[in-house]
């Protein structure tokens, strides 16, 4: 598959509108729209709203409020991943027809159940132990015909493997740029994940798939996000590779903390952008918390 190069860097901001928008939110955003601002580049914003429960309109609504607000713009029309299920579907089974991805019955409570303690993926969440990696082919059919649902995982042993024959046996790396405009070639270590899921049980697709596809249809050349996705960046180079996608370079920005120096999150609660606008908090005055 051949890619074209795009003429312009292309930056993105891609939130998820499953809460409100908080000042974490607000420096990733600015820090993608000044790097596309200073590299006379392109800036888009994607919403990620697979998960269809808990992303509502309103909130979509209310992520445009607040870009507008911090004095982002961006380019016309936005990328929903809510519409863009069938192409995750599709790239799902041009990577289960290459016999990488396997279905996975197994709950929650059964995956920590089996899992050895202490040995987490390095989002801090149990290390899938197999549970049902080798299931016979019968066992499957059976079990889809019984009703049960299952996800998708990677195999990621014979994921590796694979990728390293594209690769004609050169390393899996990505580019990191610096604060300082720097480049450095690190490793991209999958195997942290284990087999991960690529297709959730409930949409044909996972946060790590959508975000790789997305990338390369959007013609993303620049990724910058938060460094709590430092390590989500090797999954996302090896499906890069199995899909034939072109590899962006990526930005990991700090982390805005409490006092504490807990990362802010909208799960925690933490006051969100139009809180803080009607608290009489100015724009600029959110930018220098920011940094800018």
């Amino acid at each position: 598959m051949t890619f074209r190069m795009p003429p312009r860097a292309v930056y993105r901001f891609a939130p998820s509108p499953n809460g409100p928008l908080h000042l974490g939110h607000a420096l990733s955003a600015l820090t993608g729209f000044e790097m596309a601002r200073r590299a006379n580049g392109r800036f888009l914003v994607r919403i990620e709203d697979i998960d269809v429960v808990r992303c509502r309109p309103e909130l979509v609504a209310q992520v445009f409020d607040d870009l507008s607000w911090l004095g982002i713009g961006w380019e016309q029309p936005v990328m929903h991943q809510s519409q863009r299920f069938d192409v995750y579907a599709a790239a799902a089974a041009k990577l289960r027809a290459e016999g990488l991805l396997y279905p996975c019955f197994a709950t929650r409570a059964e995956v920590h159940a089996a899992a050895v303690p202490g040995v987490t993926d390095p989002d801090g969440a149990p290390l899938y132990p197999g549970l049902h990696r080798h299931l016979s082919h019968d066992d499957i059919e059976a079990r889809i015909a019984a009703g049960q649902s299952f996800a998708l995982r990677i195999d990621m042993q014979r994921a590796v493997a694979r990728a390293l024959e594209m690769l004609n046996g050169a390393p899996l790396t990505f580019t990191e740029l610096g604060e300082d405009g720097t480049h450095e070639v690190l490793p991209a270590n999958a195997e942290a994940w284990g087999d991960a899921v690529i297709v959730r049980k409930d949409v044909p697709a996972s946060y790590h798939l959508a975000v790789v596809v997305d990338d390369a249809a959007q013609e993303v050349t620049h990724v910058t996000r938060g460094r709590d996705l430092f390590h989500a960046t090797g999954l996302h180079r090896l499906l890069q590779v199995l899909l034939g996608l072109p590899e962006p370079l990526y930005h990991h920005h700090r982390l805005l903390t409490d006092g504490e120096g807990r990362k802010l999150a909208k799960s925690a609660g933490d006051i969100g952008l139009a809180a803080l606008r009607t608290q009489g908090v100015t724009a600029a005055e959110v930018r220098r918390m920011c940094g800018f």
